[in-house]
């Protein structure tokens, strides 16, 4: 209950942020240029508001709706999310958005992105001054990495070291590094000592991500570290330093081959009844192997620590003026690679993969962290300024598609078209809206 308080928490702070930014750029452009501004809320009050106020001498009434699914800015003159056809069948007014020129009304209206992208932006930029950028490099990885069935048959070796998509460098084990993996026609690795090339297939990156176990991860070497008191290799005898060598004539090259072993025992168990097993490990401890008898728990643990990865870490510190220039380069990379992973969507796998707001809360801690707080507003502020900008009509770029019309045709679309065009945007929102929710609580339910 407390991890999910907390990820609720950094929803709701997150999200009423972002809307707030987003309606903010639509109000201070409406404002400029002396458009009247009815209403300013966060979320929506259909028949109720929990909180309203209006300031005297003010046109616009302030407040907070109670369906969390966004939030809006009332313009006058304007068919928007609120449907009032009857204002619009009154003369046109001199403080009406209506009444002003399409480039005024195209800023108007393009005013939330651009606030959006801004803000990711700057929140990108004051993460790298208070925390600097640190990782580790993927040529300081000096055990390599861990490659699945599938990679090997690519090519791959459980202990390359990756150095090069084509000819980009890969700095850091990340999105970014699958993306130009999945991208690349060659990828480079040093391969005891030397360097190869693996000559890369078709592969998309969905695929890649979605692959269990992972097509490559960080390999971590089979020696253990600690054993928990009364675990399934304590009683067993092994001791810390010990390298684990195989389980039931499955060798073990690695940390990641025990756990993934394990997973596949627990599998077969699971289909079988069997709460526990037992099996055969073989490992070596001074260079003398021996073989005993582990017996797992009911959650199929054996109750180890594997030996921590010692590597050195890159970090860099960002002055006050010179972390604008790399937060800038920072949102515009994501914003890439956001856009990029985007045609995925309009796959089988892809739409599957579509979340609403479980998917947003998962992507938050369970403990909290500011720094990885800040991470995931500043993404989902590039991902809504992209959403919103897209020409679907309902969202900002529907009426900024609209808006071009005019400007280069020279005549405005009809109200009725506006109307239908509003309603049918509104339609395909709410359809996503419930598939993607749909898809978090099939994904919870199996």
């Amino acid at each position: 209950m407390e991890t999910f308080l907390i990820r609720a928490l950094q929803v709701i702070m997150s999200l009423s942020l972002l809307v707030i930014i987003h309606e903010g750029g639509h109000f201070l452009f409406s404002r400029l240029f002396k458009v009247k501004v009815e209403k300013f809320y966060i979320f929506f009050d259909p028949w109720f508001a929990l909180f309203k106020f209006k300031p005297k001498k003010s046109d616009t009434e302030y407040g907070i709706g109670w369906v969390p699914l966004g939030g809006y800015v009332k313009i006058a003159g304007m068919i928007d999310e609120s449907m009032d056809t009857e204002q619009m069948k009154q003369p046109v007014q001199p403080w009406e958005f209506r009444a002003k020129p399409a480039w005024q009304r195209l800023l108007i209206m393009v005013g939330g992105v651009v606030m959006n992208f801004l803000l990711a932006l700057f929140i990108y930029s004051m993460i790298l001054f208070a925390w600097g950028d640190s990782y580790v490099s993927l040529q300081d990885m000096t055990h390599g990495m861990k490659f699945n069935e599938r990679a090997q048959e690519i090519g791959f070796r459980d202990g390359d070291i990756l150095l090069r998509a084509d000819e980009k460098p890969l700095e850091r084990f990340s999105m970014d590094m699958l993306r130009d993996i999945s991208e690349a026609r060659t990828v480079t690795v040093l391969r005891q000592g030397k360097e190869t090339e693996v000559y890369m297939p078709e592969i998309s990156l969905l695929e890649m991500a979605k692959e269990d176990p992972m097509f490559v991860e960080t390999l971590v070497p089979n020696v253990v570290d600690s054993v928990i008191p009364g675990g399934g290799l304590a009683r067993a005898g092994i001791q810390k330093g010990d390298k684990l060598l195989a389980i039931d004539d499955t060798p073990l090259n690695s940390w990641n081959d025990l756990v993934n072993t394990l997973a596949r025992i627990q599998s077969n168990a699971q289909e079988t009844g069997d709460k526990d097993a037992s099996m055969q490990m073989v490992y070596s401890r001074d260079g003398v192997k021996d073989t005993v008898a582990v017996r797992t728990d009911s959650l199929f643990k054996v109750g180890a620590i594997a030996m921590p990865l010692s590597y050195k870490v890159t970090k860099r510190q960002y002055g006050f003026f010179e972390s604008f220039p790399a937060g800038v380069r920072l949102g515009v990379n994501t914003l890439k690679g956001y856009v990029n992973d985007l045609k995925y969507v309009f796959t089988k796998e892809g739409a599957k993969s579509v979340g609403g707001f479980g998917t947003i809360g998962s992507i938050f801690p369970k403990v909290w962290d500011w720094h990885r707080f800040w991470e995931m507003t500043a993404f989902l502020s590039i991902m809504l300024a992209f959403m919103n900008i897209l020409p679907i009509p309902a969202l900002d770029g529907g009426h900024v598609l609209f808006l071009l019309y005019e400007i280069i045709a020279r005549r405005k679309p009809s109200d009725k078209f506006m109307e239908r065009a509003q309603v049918v945007g509104m339609f395909l929102l709410f359809a996503l809206l419930i598939w993607a929710n749909m898809n978090d609580v099939i994904r919870f339910l199996f």
